[in-house]
């Protein structure tokens, strides 16, 4: 039976895009694969209003973190963690040798741009990692103002961004905001199945990368964009079938249009935060509440698997609390394909499990 997907990845995949990966294979060496990864390339930079580099990889979300880290970190890296993702990069770049240290705010809230200005104010920072769109907590952090806030007081710092579960949903102008290096992951607001991860990299940071000692093989920038440059191909195997999809995928988006696409992630979290609200309580800090997945407190100490179970019976699915908010609170997500219409289906099936 299949289960509607209302988890914050993988989010659910439409038919049609599923199918494009049962084309014949091709050879990642072939001018077909070529026009394959070119296209895609240039319909990223044409959704996201972007001219900086596109390097698309298969790979997870956690690959391509691991990825931004090695190329552009060579002094110290300031991680702003306000959940389990932040954590999990700080973690990353300690694993990586790096010379690390963070900051943190409790679960829930958002990291303000004056908390960060203060740690960056000791000095010996040369990037700040920020974790744009939290997805343990829905919290969605100020980007922008964070953004403007270093480039004004610290223009020398790199600005290092996950974007895994915003990208493509939510909507922040990379270029205007002068971000160095954006990542993100295929199964989330892209709305594919897992495998591709994509690096949006300023050319400041591609120059930096170039001179970064032990940067790596897989995840290296540079090789990277000098085999792109080459033949428009990539310097390991790529998962041709998800690229069939992702360029499927990119035409949906462009016919749609990007203020399109993130006016319905908007009109779909405040549907889902309005009805949290009537029934339970939101989890995020107000104001600072996730364009693509809505963290919902669970006050009325609803046993989630059990719910999850009877949703699963008709056909759908959401997630439990991540790590130490398991059935603390629930997560919908609100992300990729799916339409209002989708998420009215869901409100009224946990209202009748429920009987709320």
């Amino acid at each position: 039976m299949h289960k509607k997907l209302f988890i914050p990845g993988p989010t659910e995949v439409r038919q049609e895009i599923l199918k494009t990966q049962s084309k014949w294979m091709i050879g990642h060496r072939t001018k077909e694969f070529s026009e394959l990864y070119h296209n895609c390339i240039t319909k990223t930079k044409q959704v996201l209003n972007t001219n900086h580099h596109v390097m698309w990889f298969t790979s997870s979300g956690t690959g391509i973190m691991e990825g931004a880290i090695r190329n552009i970190v060579d002094g110290k890296i300031l991680h702003c963690t306000s959940g389990a993702f932040g954590e999990r990069w700080f973690n990353i770049s300690k694993a990586c040798g790096k010379d690390a240290a963070s900051i943190g705010v409790e679960w829930g809230k958002a990291i303000k741009p004056k908390t960060i200005e203060a740690e960056l104010e000791k000095g010996g920072y040369m990037a700040v990692a920020i974790t744009q769109n939290e997805t343990s907590t829905g919290v969605r952090q100020p980007i922008e103002e964070i953004a403007q806030m270093v480039h004004e007081k610290f223009p020398n710092v790199f600005i290092l961004v996950d974007a895994v579960s915003g990208l493509m949903g939510d909507w922040f102008d990379i270029d205007k905001l002068g971000l160095d290096v954006v990542v993100a992951s295929s199964q989330k607001a892209v709305a594919l199945p897992p495998g591709l991860a994509v690096a949006i990299v300023s050319e400041s940071a591609l120059e930096k990368c170039r001179t970064v000692p032990g940067r790596g093989y897989y995840f290296d920038y540079d090789a990277m964009m000098k085999r792109y440059e080459k033949n428009y191909q990539t310097p390991t195997t790529p998962a041709v079938s998800l690229f069939y999809a992702l360029d499927s995928e990119l035409d949906y988006i462009l016919e749609e249009t990007m203020k399109r696409r993130y006016e319905r992630h908007l009109e779909m979290a405040k549907f889902t935060r309005a009805w949290a609200k009537q029934h339970f309580a939101l989890f995020a800090e107000p104001g600072y509440e996730s364009v693509t997945l809505t963290s919902v407190k669970n006050t009325k100490g609803v046993n989630v698997n059990n719910l999850n179970a009877a949703l699963g019976e008709k056909g759908m699915q959401i997630s439990n609390g991540y790590g130490r908010l398991k059935e603390q609170t629930f997560r919908i997500a609100h992300m990729g394909d799916l339409m209002l219409a989708d998420m009215k289906e869901l409100a009224a099936a946990i209202e009748e499990i429920l009987k709320l």
